[in-house]
């Protein structure tokens, strides 16, 4: 058969980005019917080194090329993005629309005698459904790769029923906890942990675009496991009425070359080094991921909380950027006297080894899909603390759907400033460290399953040969 080429269009944000190439490289490794894969790039002006990641994650395969889109001209207001984000990623999704189908219109048909390229089809950001359109302009399917997990992929199948029935935002001000029956769920979802941004007019409008347009595409891809998240693939495994396949082909990790331009690499040796000192699963990793940024508040009750707890600790505090803030001058006088030898605080840390090091033994998380599924593949229970997006869904979905993890918060939301208490906090680690409920028995089974799933014959290997059967064997 002749080798075909797949276009990814990922969305630039860091966890998205890091995921897609993952993706990306996995596909290429595995099929020989690929010829290349080209990845249409562009930049959000509040993640600029996205473009250097990329290339870092791509310089070890000469078959990936990254294609940057020109810089948008006339992009949403910042204000959107801290008001809205769900409305501000899509609105400058559509804006690089005519940059997206200039660019294939010069793969389909290149300039300059040069060979034509023949495109087997579109693996896109469940943010870029707005290319559906472009990818139908060049009879091209369009794939979605969700890259969070079948449990979202339920709420985005829900809202758009929603929304008919009640066309306006969630709304908690009336006290009355609604719940709801998301597909794939045996336990009904409260309101409380649905993504903040279906509270706001302008967010909640774009989660129901994008849901609704996800029918359009020819088949999504979901970064999960049959074994983890079995009630929700079972339900999309029946199939339902204009509703594309769904295919679970994760986890798809990085475990490798993660770029981290953050990370001095005296940093990294001070942090493996430390936690060689320590017993098996005696540390307590506490971090929040690219956006988990805590106030100088916060910050002194968790303090307080690691000297309640009495455990060792790997803290790793993100500081806004802009602030230029010094993570050891928000802390309380003294913390690090107090607690040296027993816990280490920095900024960025290098997550995929501490998680993978013999001496954690709990982890406290925001709960961002990514870390999720890092957490489970190296058997590490997790103390859910979500901060945005739809992590206060993983988090319910974490706790009550599947038990495998332990609650600290649910509903926690970055953005409402509330702060944690101390006891509260050190009461969560405690539980997670030493607790008779952890579920660390049946976290260690799934990080088993998630290697089976990936190995050849596994569930997700099979999902993703059924894929790439379809997608490189479609007649033209």
């Amino acid at each position: 058969m002749e080798k075909q080429d797949i276009i990814f269009v990922p969305s630039p944000g860091a966890g998205h980005l890091l995921v897609s190439i993952e993706f990306a490289k996995s596909l290429i490794k595995r099929d020989n019917r690929i010829h290349t894969i080209t990845i249409l790039h562009w930049t959000l002006p509040f993640v600029p080194q996205s473009k250097n990641s990329a290339k870092s994650l791509l310089a070890s395969e000469p078959r990936i090329r990254l294609l940057p889109l020109p810089e948008i001209q006339n992009p949403p207001p910042l204000e959107l993005f801290f008001k809205a984000s769900e409305a501000y990623l899509l609105d400058f999704t559509k804006k690089t629309v005519p940059l997206v189908r200039e660019a294939l219109s010069a793969l389909v048909s290149p300039r300059n005698g040069t060979e034509s390229v023949r495109i087997a089809g579109l693996v896109l950001d469940f943010f870029c459904v707005p290319l559906i359109d472009v990818g139908n302009e060049f009879n091209l399917p369009s794939y979605i790769f969700l890259t969070c997990n079948a449990g979202f992929l339920g709420m985005m199948k829900y809202l758009p029923e929603r929304h008919s029935r009640t066309p306006s935002e969630l709304d908690l001000s009336s006290g009355e906890e609604e719940e709801h029956s998301i597909p794939g769920y045996v336990c009904p979802v409260p309101t409380k942990v649905m993504p903040p941004g279906q509270f706001v007019r302008e967010s909640y409008e774009a989660w129901v675009e994008i849901a609704a347009k996800l029918n359009e595409a020819k088949g999504i891809l979901v970064n999960s496991f049959t074994s983890l998240e079995k009630n929700a693939f079972d339900y999309f495994a029946r199939r339902h009425e204009n509703y594309p396949p769904v295919y679970p082909v994760g986890p798809v990790l990085n475990l490798e070359d993660r770029p981290s331009p953050n990370l001095d690499p005296a940093d990294k040796d001070r942090i493996m080094t430390w936690l060689e000192e320590k017993p098996e699963s005696s540390v307590v990793y506490l971090c929040f991921g690219s956006f988990g940024i805590h106030g100088e508040s916060q910050i002194k009750e968790i303090a307080r909380a690691l000297e309640l707890s009495g455990h060792r600790f790997l803290w790793s505090i993100r500081t806004n950027p802009m602030e230029k803030a010094c993570p050891y001058d928000l802390l309380p006088e003294g913390f690090r006297d107090r607690t040296e030898g027993k816990g280490l605080v920095c900024g960025w840390a290098p997550q995929v080894e501490v998680l993978a090091h013999k001496a954690i033994g709990g982890f406290v998380s925001h709960c961002g899909w990514n870390s999720v599924l890092e957490s489970l593949w190296f058997g590490v229970p997790i103390a859910t603390w979500p901060m945005y997006a739809e992590q206060q869904l993983n988090a319910f979905t974490m706790v009550k759907e599947l038990g495998l993890a332990v609650e600290l918060r649910m509903d926690y939301v970055a953005a409402n400033g509330e702060v944690v208490k101390a006891d509260e906090i050190a009461g969560a680690v405690r539980s997670l460290m030493d607790g008779e409920d952890t579920p660390r028995k049946r976290v260690k089974e799934m990080a088993e399953a998630a290697r089976l799933a990936v190995k050849d014959g596994g569930s997700s290997f099979v999902a993703v040969k059924r894929f790439t059967d379809e997608l490189m064997g479609r007649a033209f």
